[in-house]
């Protein structure tokens, strides 16, 4: 039976297992307090990484459902629990990870389905929810910009139709009327010509 210390703090992780929407389990052994801090600021505003027991944590996972999680717990554990978007969390341990080849990448739980350490890299490897919504976005005003084109063509085409004929009709009114004018020149001219032969 556990103490009652014991209690609080297997409650204190079933607590955040529910709230987060991903949980990373890493090992950290031979890094500083320091890199742990800046680990700790990476994960971004409302996430937490904490420094956990596996027995306790064990329990605490067991509670909530994620009993695949107790081959991880074993060595010198901390866990990432992520608030928001574990996509951006997912890029900050790895890139940390890179920095600091002593942070090691267990596993975890992302969205309620535990993961390996593969799947959490795989995760870093998605791009943004902003990012991917911004491209979704962007294919969406393109089809509706061509589909506002095909639309708009037929429309076009008629208006620049009118503008031809508009234009072929002004052209050929000043030559009709050059030619009214020069026709009766042409018969009076020959008129006169008749008159004086008589």
């Amino acid at each position: 039976m556990p103490t009652q210390a014991k209690a609080a703090v297997i409650e204190e992780i079933t607590e955040r297992f529910n709230e987060s929407s991903a949980a990373v389990l890493t090992e950290y052994r031979g890094l500083t307090v320091a890199q742990l801090t800046q680990l700790r600021r990476s994960l971004g505003a409302g996430s937490s990484y904490a420094v956990v027991k596996n027995t306790l944590t064990k329990r605490a996972a067991d509670s909530v459902g994620f009993s695949d999680l107790a081959p991880l717990l074993n060595g010198p554990t901390a866990i990432a629990f992520i608030q928001g978007d574990p996509v951006e969390a997912a890029k900050a341990i790895r890139d940390f990870a890179r920095a600091n080849p002593m942070l090691v990448v267990k596993g975890g739980v992302v969205e309620g389905r535990t993961v390996d350490a593969a799947e959490v890299t795989r995760l870093a490897d998605v791009e943004s929810r902003e990012v991917l919504l911004a491209k979704l976005a962007g294919a969406l005003k393109g089809t509706t910009t061509k589909a506002a084109g095909l639309f708009q063509a037929p429309l076009s085409q008629v208006a620049r139709l009118a503008a031809a004929l508009q234009e072929k009709k002004s052209a050929d009114a000043p030559a009709a009327d050059a030619a009214a004018d020069t026709t009766p020149e042409t018969t009076d001219a020959a008129a006169d010509t008749a008159v004086s032969a008589d």
